[in-house]
């Protein structure tokens, strides 16, 4: 059965973003970690994950 276009979305977002964010949280919230470098995992994570999907979106094609 083929998964609509948001589910494979929403399937990506939380498996791996939501993942990111909320080990950065929960070092923020129990270590020394913060709110700057809260951002900055963020920040990075996000803009390197989309450069990376870019270039086999490109590399490959769409993803279907």
């Amino acid at each position: 059965m083929r998964t609509g276009y948001i589910d494979r979305i929403l399937g990506k977002i939380i498996s791996r973003k939501f993942t990111v964010f909320a080990t950065a949280t929960a070092l923020m919230i129990w270590s020394d970690l913060t709110s700057d470098t809260w951002g900055m995992i963020a920040i990075v994570y996000i803009g390197g994950q989309s450069v990376i999907d870019a270039a086999l979106s490109w590399k490959h094609g769409k993803d279907d």
